[in-house]
This record gives C-alpha cells, sequence and structure tokens, in this order.
C-alpha cells in the first residue's frame, strides 16, 4: 500500500520506520529543515513544504496514496491535510494534541476517518505492562469504559463453564471468545470457557476487578505482585 505521513516527528517518523517494515510505500511532508536531513538520513522520501498545502499533498503522490496520516503537533495542519486528503479518496487518520477534543472532532469532522492521540496509546501500553500477562487493555472507550482482553486460567471460577452459564456484572458484556491460539469470534452459547481461552469484554472501570476475578482468578494486587516476580501466563 502506498502511504503519505505528514510529521516527520517523534510520532510520524515512528509510523513511517513501521510501515517500511512491512513493505509499504511511504512518503513524507515535513517542513522542519533537521526533521527532513533525519529522515532523509534514513532514506526516506520527503518532499520539503507544508503538509496543508494542496500542491505539496500532490507533490508528495496524494493522488495515488491509500491512506494519508495527519501527524504533526500542529493540529490545524493535521486538519486540513485531511479534508484535502478526503477529497482525493483517501482514508484519513488525524493527530490530535488533547483528550478532550476527541469527541468534537469524532462528532463534528465527518471527513476523518480516524482520530489518534498519541498519549492515550502510550497510556495504555504502560497500563499493560503494569496488569501482567492476563489481562490487556485494548481501548478506552469513555472515561468509564474499557475493551480488555482477558485470558482464562485454571484458577478462575468460570473455567469449564459454557458462555450460556457465564454471569458477568450488570456493567460488564463480552464482545467476543477465542479459544487458545484460534481466532476471536462472537461468543456461542454453548461454547465452553477454558484454560488458555481469551475473551474481549467491555466493562465499566468501577467493575473491571471482579470481572478479572471471575475470568482470570486473581485480583489486580495479585497480578501486580506476579508480575514483579517475573511470573508469566
Amino acid at each position: 500500500m502506498r502511504f503519505v505521513i505528514i510529521g516527520a516527528g517523534r510520532v510520524g517518523l515512528r509510523t513511517a520506520r513501521v510501515l517500511r517494515e512491512e513493505g509499504h510505500d511511504v512518503t513524507l511532508v515535513e517542513r522542519d529543515e533537521a526533521m527532513v536531513r533525519r529522515a532523509r538520513n534514513e532514506e526516506f522520501t520527503v518532499v520539503d513544504g507544508d503538509g496543508s498545502r494542496e500542491s505539496v499533498l500532490e507533490e508528495a503522490g496524494i493522488s495515488e496514496a491509500d491512506a494519508v496520516g495527519a501527524l504533526t503537533s500542529d493540529l490545524n495542519v493535521n486538519f486540513t491535510a485531511c479534508m484535502i486528503a478526503n477529497h482525493y479518496g483517501c482514508r484519513t487518520i488525524m493527530r490530535i494534541d488533547e483528550a478532550y477534543r476527541e469527541g468534537i472532532y469524532r462528532k463534528y469532522a465527518d471527513e476523518v476517518d480516524e482520530v489518534i492521540y498519541p498519549e492515550r496509546l502510550g497510556a495504555i501500553g504502560a497500563k499493560n505492562a503494569l496488569l501482567g500477562g492476563t489481562i490487556r487493555a485494548i481501548a478506552d472507550v469513555a472515561p468509564h469504559l474499557q475493551i480488555v482482553e482477558l485470558t482464562i486460567t485454571d484458577d478462575a471460577p468460570v473455567d469449564g463453564y459454557t458462555m450460556d452459564e457465564l454471569e458477568l456484572p450488570a456493567d460488564a458484556r463480552v464482545l467476543a471468545h477465542g479459544k487458545r491460539d484460534g481466532a476471536l469470534e462472537i461468543p456461542s452459547p454453548d461454547e465452553s470457557i477454558e484454560d488458555g481461552d481469551r475473551l474481549v469484554v467491555l466493562a465499566d472501570f468501577d467493575v473491571l476487578s471482579e470481572v478479572r476475578q471471575l475470568l482470570v482468578g486473581e485480583t489486580a494486587t495479585q497480578a501486580a505482585a506476579r508480575a514483579g516476580a517475573g511470573g508469566v501466563n
């Protein structure tokens, strides 16, 4: 696939590296001379200019691009670039710099396909490391809601239950179920829940510990102690 990344800073350049390592064609747009030199030293194709200008994006090949990532620290540049990219039929990803703005842009910026807040993504990664191997945060849906993936252990009270027998707190719901090393699928009522299975759950923060106790068989405090001792599931 072909991607145009606007911004060769911390977020943009790292994104470009990952895409290139996976075999994709990446062109960067950047106007800061030092960042342009750094990206070119890494053998990236870089268009030197303002990513909010249509002529610059055309030079970067926006007409042939599959997607555009507007990943600068300038919100105005990112928003304008996404509006232009949408006109060219590209998938658009816009970086924002404040969490509270995410809801506003998701509500009013219909031309933007995805809004990302890198600091939130980094926080989720840190949270996963702190929680240990049996629970993985996937996304914060709202200030009080989170989607998590939990791995069933033989200590779980529900080990051996069927999906129909599983009773979670009122503020939690199973979204997907996968057998050990299998694909995640819509839960089947008669499917058994066994050691090594994975459940993706939408849960209110207030009941997350209770959900973990049911599906994993340990509290967050016990998990942190295990992770600190070098335990891995």
